[in-house]
């Protein structure tokens, strides 16, 4: 499997950026994304020219944590399955970006933003071990 890795936004935040998802053992998308979500504390499933991906990204780098992102677009074998897995398990026509904190579906970025704003994102961010303040 490739995997690459960036720094990003000024090395404040250390991103696993991961490009190809189509390698896994199963061939069901909803299992791939199940799998993928849950090999990081933090996973978000992203476009890169996506201006609500850039900020979901911004909002875990500027709190500290580190997300594993899989970029759809950068993936032509397996990324249209995914998104299309994700917006089924979504229910809704926008597939990102998606959410998933200790591999557990958070949601899109209206769901993670609730969740800040609410208090209840940064105990789920600690319980997962993605934050240890």
């Amino acid at each position: 499997m490739h995997y690459r890795s960036e720094m990003a936004w000024s090395g404040s935040c250390s991103m696993q950026v991961r490009r190809n998802m189509v390698e896994r053992s199963t061939t069901d998308p909803i299992e791939r994304v199940a799998s993928l979500a849950s090999e990081s504390a933090v996973v978000i499933f992203s476009i890169s020219t996506c201006c609500m991906c850039h900020a979901v990204k911004r909002l875990f780098c500027g709190m500290g944590v580190n997300p594993t992102v899989y970029e759809l677009d950068q993936d032509p074998r397996g990324g249209k399955d995914i998104e299309r897995a994700l917006m089924r398990l979504l229910g809704n026509s926008s597939a990102v970006p998606v959410v998933f904190i200790g591999g557990k579906l958070i949601g899109a970025m209206d769901r993670v933003l609730a969740s800040h704003i609410n208090g209840t994102l940064v105990p789920l961010l600690k319980e997962a071990g993605a934050l240890w303040l």
